[in-house]
This record gives structure tokens, sequence and C-alpha cells, in this order.
């Protein structure tokens, strides 16, 4: 299982860290030892003093596939859930000044924290979906897909013509504006479409 995930898929969230709004999907990888399941907690690493919160919609993908058509593309991915990209934003704002790769800021361990997962069938319209991230009960992103830079069904394709995707592979398809700063102590929430899928505490 892999975990690919998508920067600067709001325009909003782009600009707040003002950086450029990208005109194909920005992409990068994060491993398997970087889940956090089950609304366990997460612990701050001693490595980073600027952990953010990133709400994203989550697809799971459903079988194998390359140079997916985008068409095709929704066929591919069967539940959908909600994702917190951790990212060590001081690391990755050294990273970037020196033109380096992102890993050590969003690769580390449990810095992809994944809800349970639900039928696509439950809902109507995959580019009509509202999802909200609360920080100790004060709302702090509201997203809605229709927002996105790049459809899911367009990441699907985009992605399937450099990766290979296989049964149990997760997408992170972007978060928008309102990321921030976490501390020890902090309760995370969040709602997709109204239903409760992350509850956990920051330790």
């Amino acid at each position: 299982m892999k975990i690919i995930a998508i920067g600067r898929n709001y325009s909003a969230h782009a600009k707040e860290l003002n950086n450029e709004v990208p005109t194909k999907p920005i992409i990068f990888l994060k491993p398997d030892t970087a889940v956090l399941k089950d609304n366990k907690p997460f612990y701050l690493p001693d490595f980073s003093s600027d952990i953010h919160y990133e709400l994203e919609v989550v697809l799971k993908i459903c079988k194998v596939g390359k140079h997916i058509a985008e068409k095709f593309a929704a066929n591919y991915y069967d539940e959908i859930g909600l994702g917190i990209d951790f990212t060590a934003r001081d690391i990755q704002a050294e990273h970037k000044a020196k033109g380096l790769p992102w890993e050590l800021a969003k690769a580390f361990d449990h810095s992809a924290v994944v809800s349970d997962f639900l039928p696509k069938s439950d809902f109507a319209n995959m580019n009509d979906l509202h999802f909200e991230l609360q920080v100790n009960k004060e709302t702090r992103q509201k997203g809605h897909t229709a927002n996105l830079l790049f459809s899911f069904d367009s990441i699907i394709a985009f992605v399937s013509q450099y990766i290979t995707l296989k049964k149990g592979d997760l997408i992170f398809t972007g978060t928008p504006e309102g990321v921030g700063q976490v501390k020890q102590g902090d309760q995370l929430e969040a709602w997709l479409e109204g239903k409760q899928l992350i509850n956990f505490g920051v330790k």
C-alpha cells in the first residue's frame, strides 16, 4: 500500500502559503509507516516545532490500474474517507528554500491520519462533498470538492500515467485553506457530509 498525495489542489490554500497555483497536479508520496488509524492519538515529533494539520478527502483504490483514461477513473475507487496530512512546516520551508524534496516534512511516521472509509455509493456526487475540521471545537477548515483544481477522476488519470495504482492505495486529494499548527492537548474532529469520521487528540 502506498499513499499518493496531491499538493496545492485548492487555490485558496496555495495562496495562503504564498505558493503559485499549479497548472497540473503536484504529487508527493508517503510510506505505509505514515498511516495513523482508529483515531489513535498523534504524538508530536521531536524534530519539528511547527506541525500543521491539513484535512483532505481520501480515495481508496479498489483495483490495479495504469494509463487510466479520465472517463474510466471513477471505476478505480469505491470508498472514500477523510485524512489529515500532518506537515512539518518548518522543515518544509527549509527544504523548499534549498530546492530539496519534501519527504522529511511530509512522510514521517504517523503523518497520515486516515479515517474509516465509506462506500462511494453513499454519496450522490463526488464533486459536491463538504468536509470540515474543528480543533478544540473551533472550525478551522471547511472544504467543498467543487473547488478542487483537479477532480478526483483527473487525479487518478494523471497519477496512473506515471505510477501504477494498486488495490488498497490511498490518494489524499488536497487540503482547503485554513491550515495551522497543532499543539499538545489539541483535539481534532472532522466531518464528511455531516458524518464525523475523525476524533483524536494530540500528545
